[in-house]
């Protein structure tokens, strides 16, 4: 099978993409501006050396305002990914293949798996903060439910032999910020990537 659009698994991975909560447009503003000035720091000073005094100072916003909206800097880093996250997301679920629908599903995993390699990459500070805000955190957030249905379909489409439930945890394991900041400096982010692939093809050949 080929993965067309519109097709009953697309609906159920659409309906785990979270919906952004309406606001007031003053709300809403506020909101985006605090964002990017939280955007802006992290990319400057790292997001370890960034606290929430300094964000609240820059954005123009009370303390207690930033932690009634975000929770702490996890929920923070939680929303600046939410908007990266549903790009990935949106072309999963209807851009070109072979990551979006179109080709056989074995080709989408590991276009999968690759792209979301990049994405850690890219974001590792931010999605390594999120994922160990708390013990479990990772497993809790609306986009590990995400990619992980993703992975758990297009395996029991490629491998209907193999248990889709538990694998789809095994392939997202190496993809994990924590391990990937603990690998860093060992593996650059191209080895990285392509070996992450290359797992996922063992899966998919059985050998």
């Amino acid at each position: 099978m080929s993965g067309e659009r519109g097709t009953s698994r697309d609906v159920e991975l659409a309906d785990l993409r979270e919906a952004a909560p309406k606001e007031r447009a003053d709300a809403a503003r506020n909101r985006a501006k605090i964002l990017d000035v939280a955007a802006r720091l992290f990319a400057r000073h790292g997001v370890a050396d960034v606290s929430m005094d300094q964000i609240a100072g820059e954005a123009g916003v009370g303390k207690g305002t930033l932690f009634r909206r975000f929770g702490d800097k996890a929920g923070l880093a939680s929303a600046l990914l939410g908007a990266r996250e549903e790009d990935l997301q949106g072309a999963i679920l209807g851009g070109p293949p072979p990551l979006g629908p179109g080709v056989p599903a074995g080709e989408r995993l590991i276009a999968f798996v690759t792209a979301y390699a990049h994405f850690l990459e890219a974001n590792l500070d931010l999605v390594r903060l999120s994922e160990t805000a708390s013990p479990g955190a990772r497993y809790r957030t609306g986009a590990y439910r995400f990619w992980r249905l993703h992975v758990r379909i297009l395996l029991a489409e490629a491998r209907p032999d193999l248990d889709a439930d538990l694998f789809a945890h095994a392939l997202l394991a190496p993809l994990a910020a924590d391990l990937r900041h603990a690998t860093r400096d060992e593996f650059a982010a191209e080895r990285f990537a392509e070996n992450v692939a290359r797992l996922a093809g063992l899966v998919l050949t059985g050998s």
